[in-house]
């Protein structure tokens, strides 16, 4: 087994400002008072989807994580960046409402995620066809982002739901932490991915190298999760990324073995080609189904979860294809050699 380094477990230094807002709620997490806070008008001229705008929803939300080396922890309740937070996320939220209008119903959105695309596209397919290693390294310091707190944001449903949702719900965390066994969480098993790639797995440590579709996906979990109101749209997400996950997670076990990476880096994603078409059923028929059983009107919620989810991972997916086909990085920055 892969021996990952004392700091995988440390609080990550906070990333870099990508604009005047983010800049803004990064003065005030090092030091600064509410006077560096941005403005109501500067949130409001920020792109939802922007740099600047999904960097700072980052570095308030990961204040309910891990935080920051050097930031106190009473700043996770702090009324003035959760004030600006707030304004954050009706940005945010508000846009993903819009271009999520027209979608389908619970059910024929999930029919849809079980469809494989006829022409092979995307990038698992790429991957598994013709990914080279430096593809490899690149999406996986990507989805480290999120990968390395992979279930996390969704516990925060477990207390929301009831009765079968709820047992259900648990059931399936249960094997994504490990089953009790720490060394088998999947959050673990991504670390030891990672250091197979030569990549640096401490936490957090690719944040500066992500763009903001990386960050927008990962905000995605935290929104839905942090507030009560949108449990629907947490379930909904969760239901999207157990459903579609096992065709993927076999491309790119499969471009692991082609290029060599290494048995830890086979491991995780074979790991999830078992563990995810046995979640697949059980998130469909009991902690969807339990929900809109207990609470159907929370039905509009849940496929408003489905569509954002599947939005973001369309944006992220666009960008990374775009500059791999271009034969650039997909990074903001380039990679250590490993």
């Amino acid at each position: 087994m892969t021996l990952l380094t004392p700091d995988v477990a440390a609080q990550p230094e906070a990333p870099e400002a990508r604009g005047e807002v983010s800049r803004g709620v990064r003065n005030r997490l090092l030091g600064g008072g509410p006077g560096d806070l941005p403005r109501a008008a500067d949130i409001a001229r920020c792109s939802p989807y922007g740099e600047d705008l999904q960097l700072a929803l980052h570095l308030c939300y990961e204040l309910c994580y891990r935080g920051f080396a050097g930031v106190p922890d009473t700043l996770e309740w702090d009324p003035d960046l959760l004030r600006v937070r707030a304004l954050l996320e009706h940005r945010f939220e508000s846009a993903l409402r819009h271009d999520c209008r027209h979608r389908p119903n619970v059910d024929e959105a999930l029919a849809v995620l079980l469809m494989e695309p006829v022409d092979g596209t995307g990038v698992s397919h790429f991957l598994m066809s013709s990914g080279e290693s430096w593809h490899l390294r690149e999406y996986v310091a990507l989805r480290s982002v999120h990968q390395l707190r992979e279930a996390d944001p969704h516990l925060w449903v477990v207390p929301r739901l009831r009765g079968r949702a709820k047992a259900a719900m648990v059931a399936v965390e249960y094997d994504e932490y490990g089953c009790g066994r720490a060394e088998r969480m999947h959050s673990r098993l991504y670390a030891e991915l990672m250091a197979d790639l030569g990549l640096d797995p401490a936490y957090g440590r690719h944040v500066d190298m992500a763009g903001a579709e990386v960050l927008a996906a990962s905000n995605l979990m935290s929104l839905f999760g942090l507030h009560r109101r949108l449990r629907g749209a947490l379930v909904g997400h969760f239901a999207a990324l157990e459903t579609a996950s096992p065709p993927a997670a076999s491309r790119i076990a499969a471009a692991m073995r082609r290029t060599g990476a290494g048995p830890a880096a086979e491991r995780y994603y074979e790991e999830h080609v078992e563990a995810d078409a046995v979640h697949e059923q059980l998130v469909r028929r009991e902690v969807v189904g339990g929900l809109l059983d207990d609470e159907p009107d929370l039905a509009p919620d849940v496929s408003f979860g489905i569509a954002a989810t599947c939005l973001l991972e369309e944006r992220l997916g666009d960008r990374v294809m775009d500059a791999w086909s271009r034969g650039e990085s997909a990074l903001r920055a380039p990679l250590p050699r490993p």
